[in-house]
């Protein structure tokens, strides 16, 4: 199940990556599209801005999607029946105190 949440959250922050670089480029911040677009190179830099970011945002997405999952105990499962509190009956000695005024 974990390595379902992970996959999605990589491909969610690859998504993210991509909107927010494409962002970036529209936006020209810090005349980043005029270095990518009049560089040899600047194919490199694009591919690092992506790669970099996606994995940033997939840390954070996946982060969030485990934090959020301790808020809410599972329902069903194999994992729902250990964590279910069971009430158990203690025996309990009584014992007198002597000597008591």
């Amino acid at each position: 199940m974990m390595v379902r949440v992970y996959i999605r959250s990589v491909l969610i922050g690859a998504a993210l990556a991509c909107c927010f670089v494409a962002a970036l480029l529209a936006l020209d911040v810090g005349h980043l599209r005029h270095l990518i677009l009049n560089s040899p190179s600047g194919w490199l830099a694009l591919c690092m801005l992506v790669f970099f970011n996606a994995i940033v945002f997939a840390g954070v997405q996946f982060a969030i999607v485990v934090m959020m999952q301790a808020e809410t105990p599972p329902s069903t499962g194999r994992r729902a029946w250990i964590l279910r509190p069971r009430m158990v009956a203690v025996p309990q000695r009584s014992v007198a105190r002597a000597g008591r005024k």
